[in-house]
């Protein structure tokens, strides 16, 4: 027979001193947790969102990364004529080229520089990949010394405002406006055209990447087997999403594994203190305990009880802990990415699966912790307790 479960509730309610600064022990603890896992799963996110499963990202064999890459005119043409090609709007093959490399920039509220990602583009093709918006300012002009920002990095770093100047190779370029992509990486990025930023970088002679819409997806695998094995190209062909998400793993392991670290050691403390809650209740309650074994409720009706005691207060600070790192949800942040060693900004993003998995995490503490006290008043002795009561 179960003891009813508002004799639970009851019994927390008594102890609010004690309930709170356990409570208040593991919200901490799981604020911790939850802030580490919303910035992991921003940096994925912002990653993963770039690519698409419908197109395949072409790079130099051997490159690990975009930058490290280079695609050869001659190979450039090749690709454009490919069979496997999904046309544009315009009827051309639907094949973007780009020119990729680094600059540094200085940061705006302190100290220190960053590299900073700028992608040369052809506005023709701009829809194989993803459809930027404006959210201030205009597109640049093919053929010009414009360039556009991503919105994401526009206020971090200096000369990235609309009608600043830019100055990449001792030559000034001007930036024209600001633009998003649904949270993507690439608005940690410059945009210019790359038949004008190619000569300025000393790249005339390959692109660093190719990126092709695919008529038909499900013909990925016979494409990369084709490719991959053409002498004239020399390059490796990647799913631009899975692309993506693997430039994220490094960075997104690093993050959860020293958010996981640090939790454990704040949970070892909130464990302690729920144990000591819990002690304290069963020390308090020798009478309570005796009379329930007495009216037949068996040990593991009295264990499963004080278990659930502690639970309750565990899950409370859960609640709390969520309600605390609730506020970091949309904040931007920025990090270097281990593949590419430039900047990357982000958004925390503290979502219902994160908050349901913190929630686990407090009810698993609050479990652990009650767990020896809970034996404890299971194991009462009748007699033992009739004579302290």
């Amino acid at each position: 027979m179960a003891i009813p479960f508002v004799y639970n509730l009851r019994n927390v309610a008594q102890r609010p001193v004690s309930t709170v600064t356990t409570a208040i022990g593991i919200g901490l603890t799981v604020a911790v947790l939850l802030a580490a896992m919303a910035l992991a799963e921003g940096f994925r996110a912002a990653q993963e969102s770039t690519g698409s499963p419908a197109n395949a990202l072409i790079l130099r064999k051997g490159a690990d990364n975009e930058i490290s890459s280079g695609i050869p005119l001659d190979a450039a043409a090749i690709l454009r004529g490919l069979p496997d090609v999904a046309p544009g709007p315009d009827g051309r093959p639907w094949v973007s080229l780009e020119m990729l490399t680094t600059t540094n920039l200085t940061r705006v509220g302190q100290t220190g520089s960053s590299n900073i990602r700028v992608r040369g583009i052809d506005l023709t093709t701009i829809g194989v990949r993803v459809v930027p918006k404006l959210v201030e300012g205009r597109m640049f002009t093919p053929g010009t010394d414009e360039v556009v920002v991503g919105a994401t990095i526009a206020p971090r770093f200096a000369h990235c405002g609309v009608g600043d100047v830019i100055r990449f190779q001792r030559r000034e370029f001007r930036v024209v406006g600001h633009f998003t992509t649904g949270g993507s990486s690439f608005e940690s990025e410059i945009w210019g055209d790359a038949a004008v930023l190619m000569p300025v970088f000393h790249r005339e002679g390959a692109y660093q990447v190719a990126v092709l819409r695919l008529k038909d997806p499900a013909r990925f695998d016979a494409l990369k087997k084709d490719l991959e094995g053409d002498p004239r190209l020399g390059v490796q062909v990647e799913r631009e999403s899975e692309f993506y998400a693997e430039q994220s793993r490094a960075l997104t392991t690093l993050i959860r594994g020293i958010g996981i670290f640090i939790t454990l050691i704040m949970a070892v403390g909130a464990l302690f203190g729920a144990a000591n809650t819990m002690f304290a209740a069963v020390s308090g309650r020798t009478r309570e305990i005796v009379t329930l074994l007495v009216l037949g409720f068996s040990p593991w009706s009295v264990m499963t009880s004080f278990v659930t005691e502690s639970v309750l207060i565990a899950l409370a600070g859960g609640v709390l802990g969520c309600l605390i790192a609730l506020p970091i949800n949309g904040i931007t942040t920025s990090t270097t990415n281990l593949q590419s060693f430039s900047e990357v900004a982000f958004r925390f993003r503290v979502t219902p699966g994160l908050m349901l998995a913190a929630l686990v995490f407090s009810a698993a503490l609050g479990a652990a912790g009650g767990f020896v006290p809970a034996l404890r008043a299971a194991r009462q002795s009748l007699a033992a307790g009739l004579r302290r009561a």
